[in-house]
């Protein structure tokens, strides 16, 4: 990457004792926006971002508050965290997403208010603390089931048709002796009786957390050729974060996916048509839905009807989730969205054993954050690929 980026915009606020009055996001905006200003560059020309990992107004998802405050909707964002070295961190970090063509104009900002007075007490501008929570809008379950409401409001899906993505990923866990729902499958019936948490979410379509692990180990095409296993390629990526609240989505019946699926695609040189296996975030029934409409699988708001009649299992038209996804083989924190990038590539391996999808050579796999806030979409390809 000898020579190939610059740094063309600087920005800094004078250091104080304390900051009284300030929130760390305001900060952020501030100094972010000078250093706009000093490149010469509107904020909409910024589509990667790059911050530290404490900001005070959240302890999660910082990268899509920090974006939904400054107003961008970037297509690489991440958190560096080395203490000093996270400056500098992020700037090479930043010149490698955009060599990777994950972004082309990137922020790497850091900042941090100080009033030992007020410490727990100082204003809060984070949107979901002004415009959700204060309303009872609180939780990943609440507001799932707004997106859900949306759909079906929109589109006519129906609670029938949602409850068919957990019966079909609890039918897929059968053939994963790992799944925590191995050998316990449901009914629609079963969905639709179990107790309704938030509607028109019922239990069963909604993940379990639990725990667990996963980890992946990346290289180079060349020096994997000589390692064990046939080399699993990454192909396509795409990435977007639009919001943080669900006040402030775009919209309520699509997702950062429709961008960020496009994009993979097009990295990789394929369509959805392509693609053998999907190995997609499925946290609840209504993430899947939308993932197939945003993915190019069926069209917008047809989803519902394909849910009811799809196979979804290894030998169906389009398998999802072979190992039984999140709904049924469980979501342990973060590293169950790991778990989908370890399932797609034992399928494209060709060592999944009984639930090896037949001739699998491209697999889309998704990542998902908050409320459909801040989604990845991977296009990856078997070693004949």
């Amino acid at each position: 990457m000898r020579g190939r980026h610059a740094v063309v915009g600087i920005a800094e606020l004078a250091p104080q004792r304390t900051t009284p009055g300030f929130t760390t996001l305001e900060m952020i905006a501030r100094v972010a926006r000078r250093a706009a200003a000093d490149a010469g560059i509107e904020p909409s020309q910024i589509d990667g971002l790059m911050v530290g990992p404490h900001v005070g107004e959240t302890a999660q998802h910082v990268p899509a508050t920090v974006a939904e405050y400054l107003g961008l909707q970037p297509t690489f964002a991440d958190i560096v965290d080395l203490g000093g070295a996270s400056g500098a961190g992020m700037l090479w970090r930043a010149a490698a997403a955009i060599e990777a063509g994950m972004a082309t104009t990137v922020l790497c900002v850091l900042g941090n208010s100080r009033d030992p007075q007020v410490v727990h007490r100082s204003p809060n501008r984070n949107p979901i603390r002004e415009f959700d929570v204060p309303y009872g809008a609180s939780g990943a379950n609440q507001a799932y089931a707004m997106v859900a409401t949306a759909h079906m409001a929109h589109y006519g899906t129906t609670p029938e048709q949602l409850a068919a993505v957990p019966v079909g990923q609890r039918h897929n866990a059968r053939l994963n002796p790992d799944a925590v729902f191995h050998g316990e499958p449901i009914t629609i019936d079963d969905v639709l009786g179990s107790p309704m948490v938030m509607s028109p979410l019922h239990l069963l379509e909604i993940v379990m957390p639990c725990g667990g692990g996963a980890a992946v180990i990346v290289t180079s095409t060349d020096r994997a050729r000589h390692l064990p296993h046939p080399p699993v390629l990454l192909l396509g990526a795409g990435e977007r974060v639009t919001h943080r609240a669900l006040s402030q989505a775009p919209a309520l019946t699509t997702s950062p996916l429709a961008r960020a699926i496009p994009a993979a695609y097009r990295a990789a040189g394929v369509t959805a048509s392509d693609i053998d296996l999907l190995s997609i975030y499925d946290c609840y029934s209504i993430v899947v839905a939308i993932t197939l409409e945003d993915g190019g699988f069926v069209a917008k708001g047809e989803s519902g009807p394909w849910l009811a009649e799809a196979d979804l299992g290894a030998w169906g038209a389009l398998p999802i989730n072979p190992h039984g996804g999140q709904l049924a083989c469980g979501q342990a924190d973060l590293a169950g969205g790991m778990g989908h990038i370890v399932e797609a590539v034992r399928q494209l391996r060709g060592t999944a054993g009984a639930r090896q999808v037949p001739s699998a050579d491209l697999a889309l796999v998704t990542g998902n954050g908050a409320t459909l806030s801040e989604e990845v979409a991977l296009v990856l390809g078997g070693p004949n690929t």
